[in-house]
């Protein structure tokens, strides 16, 4: 009897054990395939009398303080500090630091006492810079040329009719201004009084930035090119200093002369040599990584990023990058969100434009082009159609593949819909805002109502279907993946991540959007946003 319940007994511990076992997700050891640059992009830089190299980050709203020599990061002005989207700065005479915000249309001003006004101009206001007689000018491309009181009180002042897409200007010896003209691949000598333009120099592939050393030597990035050039001013010689890579945004000297030079599309930033040579100061990389694909390729798997300006391809066992060169070609966009199926990427990108693309990686075929969605933030596939999260009108809808315009709503009234996930009988969706992941499509049929799966979760973003059918989340208020039980609802964190960099308020909350996927290996890819890492998750058998 005693030898009865006990054999009982261990039945019944067993039996716990193995149900356990099977609501307890897969254990994986977690490592980081490839770190990123140390900054979310380098735009408009330029020295203090300290020698200490101010760099302005667009997409990581802040201007960060470097060691040109080392690379170390003295320090960060960032949201807090009221920076927002920074793409060019100045200091004025009196050191007060000066930058244009391109998103929000205001020009900053940071005084030496750490005293924050603003000015608002126009979006899109991106060069700055003062005369040699302290006049504050700012240019908006393709409007004009302002002159703005220093201290940002009096109304700007509209100076200089359209010279076309200008961008970092300088003032010269002679008192004028010299502007590169992006659109016309010139160099131009600006009258700012009586608004006339001169061609100084042209042959450019995109001139973004202008700068004179103190020697009153013009120099010219070109960002189309990668290449850094001097101009003669007189007679429009030029003479190419050195070509490092295209994305090259904007150039600074110190008081020794020393040249740096910016890069907007991976955030390195170089010291450039006459003598044709270049040393790396801060790397680069990825700047802001967002969604994530896998296919396979003949050595295992490749690892698609979006990241911003690039579309990076990467190695998934070794984390070597393959290429970055799918967004180079023309018509294919930059892209928030990756995905894929039968090895075609499906991108989709609410930032700057609003775009679903479906595009072969190896022929660069851009295969599906959707333009006139209202601000879609992701974007996959279903049965060969496409689920877009289209949170410009807050809603799921359906994209059928015979015909794009044959568009069918799955779910509406979301406050952020965002994560997307699917099999073949089944589609998820998670609503940023509440927290709610919700079932949409059951056994391949339209639910009428959808579906809570569960609910309390902190601004989801990225899903992927696990290995065994249940659903992977990123948890971008938490900066944690988690797994959610599709039987049972329960949620357990897998991994904490460096995820949830915050956007600008009057823009979509996901940001860029942390994606992760799952590969035919099982291993688990997901990125981090505010460090700029893609991790890897290897199940532990």
């Amino acid at each position: 009897m005693h030898i009865f319940r006990f054999l009982n007994l261990i039945l019944h511990l067993t039996l716990i054990f193995l149900i356990s076992c099977q609501l307890r997700p897969t254990r994986y050891q977690m490592k980081v395939l490839e770190q990123g640059a140390p900054i979310h992009g380098s735009n408009g830089v330029m020295f203090d009398t300290n020698n200490r190299l101010f760099i302005a980050s667009m997409i990581g709203n802040e201007i960060i303080v470097m060691n040109p020599e080392t690379g170390r990061i003295l320090e960060r002005f960032g949201l807090e500090h009221g920076v927002k989207s920074p793409d060019d700065l100045t200091f004025g005479p009196d050191g007060s630091l000066y930058w244009t915000s391109l998103l929000t249309g205001e020009v900053g001003r940071l005084t030496t006492e750490g005293v924050k006004t603003g000015q608002n101009v126009q979006q899109g206001v991106n060069p700055i810079t003062f005369s040699d007689d302290g006049r504050l000018f700012v240019g908006v491309p393709g409007d004009g040329i302002y002159e703005l009181d220093p201290y940002l009180i009096k109304p700007p002042r509209f100076m200089v009719k359209d010279p076309g897409s200008i961008n970092g200007f300088d003032f010269g010896p002679d008192g004028f201004l010299y502007a590169p003209v992006r659109s016309k691949g010139e160099v131009v000598r600006i009258d700012v009084d009586n608004g006339s333009i001169t061609t100084v120099a042209g042959g450019f592939g995109s001139p973004v930035a202008v700068k004179f050393d103190s020697r009153n030597r013009l120099f010219v990035v070109d960002t189309n090119t990668g290449q850094v050039v001097h101009v003669d001013r007189v007679n429009g010689k030029r003479e190419i200093i050195i070509q490092i890579t295209p994305g090259l945004d904007n150039l600074a000297f110190d008081s020794q002369d020393r040249m740096y030079v910016s890069h907007f599309r991976d955030g390195s930033v170089f010291e450039v040599f006459t003598d044709g040579s270049v040393r790396t100061v801060s790397p680069g990389g990825l700047i802001l990584p967002g969604g994530v694909a896998v296919l396979l390729h003949p050595g295992g798997e490749s690892v698609f990023v979006a990241d911003y300006y690039m579309i990076h391809e990467f190695n998934g066992q070794t984390g070597e990058k393959i290429s970055s060169a799918l967004t180079s070609h023309p018509g294919i966009s930059n892209a928030c969100t990756i995905t894929s199926e039968d090895g075609i990427l499906l991108t989709s990108r609410w930032m700057w434009s609003n775009v679903v693309q479906a595009v072969n990686p190896n022929t660069c075929e851009v295969k599906l082009d959707i333009r006139d969605l209202k601000t879609p933030l992701n974007a996959i596939y279903y049965r060969g159609d496409i689920i877009i999260a289209e949170y410009g009108e807050k809603r799921i809808i359906r994209v059928h593949n015979e015909n794009p315009n044959n568009r069918e709503v799955l779910a509406a009234g979301f406050e952020v819909p965002a994560g997307l996930a699917a099999t073949d009988e089944n589609v998820w969706a998670g609503d940023w805002a509440t927290g709610t992941i919700y079932r949409i499509i059951a056994n391949s049929e339209t639910l009428a109502k959808p579906e809570v799966v569960v609910k309390g979760l902190n601004h989801p973003e990225g899903m992927a279907v696990a290995s065994d059918g249940n659903l992977l989340v990123v948890e971008s208020g938490d900066g944690c993946l988690s797994y959610v039980d599709l039987t049972s609802g329960q949620v357990s964190i897998i991994a904490k991540i460096q995820a949830g960099f915050p956007g600008l308020s009057d823009y979509p909350p996901t940001n860029m959007f942390t994606g992760v996927a799952v590969g035919p290996s099982g291993v688990i890819y997901v990125t981090g946003d505010i460090e700029n890492i893609l991790y890897r998750l290897d199940p532990i058998r």
